[in-house]
């Protein structure tokens, strides 16, 4: 579950949860029709998939829709929960029971003091089994949890922000090898022109030789007279 409103590439975190689970079952060299089903159950407080449903169920398709597997056979599943879709100012009677656990789960912290999550931890019954199991959990215990959710964020965000280093030193040594590569061109390009220059050069001495006058040369050079001169004199 993230309560943080940003998106920090989710999609590509969520697949490699997935990814994560599915493998960790070690089947390798073993009988694959074993593999247990990994459902990715993310709760998530931004809009991110482009559709008016608060859940959402992710599986293996192609572009046209087709399912890799058979649905009865398909053992990878993200399912999505976007809690920023729920409207939050709808009346508690109105809601369904999938609206009501997500308004639990972002407003519980506000105890009774918030109407709705009164209502509910003095009506429901699967809030009231919640907030028990709540008030089991020790203060070490808690402090445990926090400790722990707080190591697994930042380990989250460390290995994010180090894909990011690299990805900005491999665009870094990217643009360097193209500065190279257009010096190269240019300086080729440069030595094209010098060699050029040197041929007009001596073509231009070579017809003076020749007893070409100075109009002469400058109509079959394309150069005026004054350039012919200094080529001449060079």
């Amino acid at each position: 579950m993230q309560l943080r409103q940003t998106q920090d590439h989710l999609p590509i975190r969520f697949s490699y949860y997935l990814a994560r689970l599915h493998s960790s079952q070690e089947l390798e060299g073993k009988y694959y029709g074993e593999l247990k089903e990994t459902i990715v159950l993310v709760f998530f407080n931004v809009n991110l998939i482009d559709n008016n449903r608060m859940c959402n169920t992710f599986t293996l398709k192609n572009e046209d829709g087709l399912s890799f597997v058979k649905e009865t056979e398909d053992r990878m599943k993200i399912r999505t929960v976007e809690m920023a879709k729920l409207d939050v100012n709808k009346p508690l009677k109105e809601m369904n029971e999938q609206e009501k656990m997500i308004y639990y789960f972002l407003n519980c912290h506000k105890g009774m003091d918030d109407s709705k999550i009164k209502v509910m931890i003095e009506s429901d019954g699967v809030i009231q089994m919640l907030e028990k199991r709540v008030e089991t959990i020790s203060d070490d215990g808690w402090k445990k949890i926090i400790e722990d959710f707080r190591k697994l964020h930042e380990n989250e965000e460390r290995m994010e922000r180090q894909l990011e280093l690299e990805e900005a030193h491999k665009a870094q040594e990217e643009a360097k090898k193209a500065l190279q590569e257009a010096n190269k061109l240019s300086q080729e390009a440069d030595k094209k022109v010098e060699e050029a220059n040197k041929q007009v050069k001596q073509m231009v001495r070579k017809m003076y030789e020749d007893g070409f006058s100075l109009d002469q040369i400058s109509e079959y050079c394309s150069l005026n007279v004054d350039e012919i001169q200094v080529l001449i004199k060079s």
